[in-house]
């Protein structure tokens, strides 16, 4: 766990020289050219370069152990994040649209556009690698900092792509009006993307469930590792970045020793981390008779009880 800890804190370093780098491709791009979409592009690159230091900031505070404050850990610090990028990919798109929409009355065919393709070009397919890794390894490891800071920058690819498009037609065409035209569509795409890291970074904030497979998965493990408890109820879930809690209510025989229905938590609870690594388990222990709710699981003693009875 430590090892992969300093393995993301590396990658989302990594991310800052290469926000930098990539910005100064794009601004060299539109000193050589003039061109109105090819700034829109470089001033979406400097709110990446702002995203990269809140990714990386995050990311390292996110890892901090859990203390008296926290006690269930940090880990929501990295949906804060992923907010904050959603709102400046937000921020990004209206500077864009700012930028773009006096030029639609004067609009100017871009200088040297050959060279600044060639510079923009290749700025987008380093954007486009490290969206790339970001986002493979933000969702294996379920870091939100790094799969938002890789949707981001991805977004970026797409607004780089729509850039070359728009001045490739002008150039072609000899209408101008496209270049500005162009910096304003996708202005309107990367305010869609915007909206998608903001909505699902909101969705962990607000606890959400773990995915169905992986609710599939606990509860497959509990039912094969039940055996001695009559029922399982108030089955919950949530995940908080790379961590994962999970609580239910286990249902014994009144005359089960403590001891007896303790071995039976042990083994569920080494049977959910086999499926989930890490989770954090609280099990409920309760007598037979108790009213049951929520959401049950089948369990093999029952199933066993059930044939027999057929």
């Amino acid at each position: 766990m430590a090892v992969e800890r300093e393995n993301l804190k590396r990658i989302a370093f990594w991310g800052i020289p290469l926000a930098f780098f990539v910005m100064g491709l794009k601004l060299l791009a539109w000193w050589v050219t003039g061109s109105v979409a090819l700034l829109s592009d470089a001033l979406e690159s400097t709110v990446n370069v702002i995203a990269a230091f809140i990714a990386y900031f995050v990311v390292v505070y996110a890892q901090k152990p859990a203390d008296e404050d926290h006690q269930f850990g940090h880990y929501k610090a990295e949906y804060l994040s992923a907010v904050a990028e959603g709102v400046m990919i937000v921020l990004a798109a209206l500077l864009i649209v700012n930028e773009a929409l006096p030029h639609l009355s004067s609009p100017e065919l871009p200088a040297a556009p050959a060279l600044g393709l060639v510079i923009n070009t290749g700025a987008a397919v380093v954007n486009a690698a490290w969206a790339y890794l970001l986002i493979r390894i933000g969702k294996a490891h379920h870091s939100a900092a790094l799969t938002a800071d890789g949707q981001h920058i991805l977004s970026d690819v797409i607004t780089s792509g729509g850039v070359l498009v728009g001045l490739v037609a002008a150039i072609l065409t000899g209408y101008a009006i496209l270049d500005p035209l162009m910096a304003i569509l996708v202005a309107v795409n990367i305010l869609y993307q915007g909206w998608k890291v903001i909505s699902h970074s909101v969705s962990g904030l607000m606890d959400k469930a773990v995915t169905t497979d992986e609710e599939a998965a606990i509860k497959q493990a509990i039912s094969d590792n039940a055996k001695g408890a009559i029922g399982v109820h108030d089955l919950r879930t949530r995940r908080a970045g790379p961590a994962v809690f999970v609580d239910f209510h286990l249902v014994v025989s009144g005359q089960m020793p403590v001891g007896e229905a303790h071995d039976i938590c042990d083994r569920l609870e080494d049977a959910i981390h086999n499926v989930i690594s890490g989770a954090s388990i609280a099990i409920h222990v309760e007598p037979e008779g108790e009213k049951a709710h929520g959401v049950h699981v089948n369990i093999g003693r029952r199933r066993s009880r059930q044939a027999a009875a057929g």
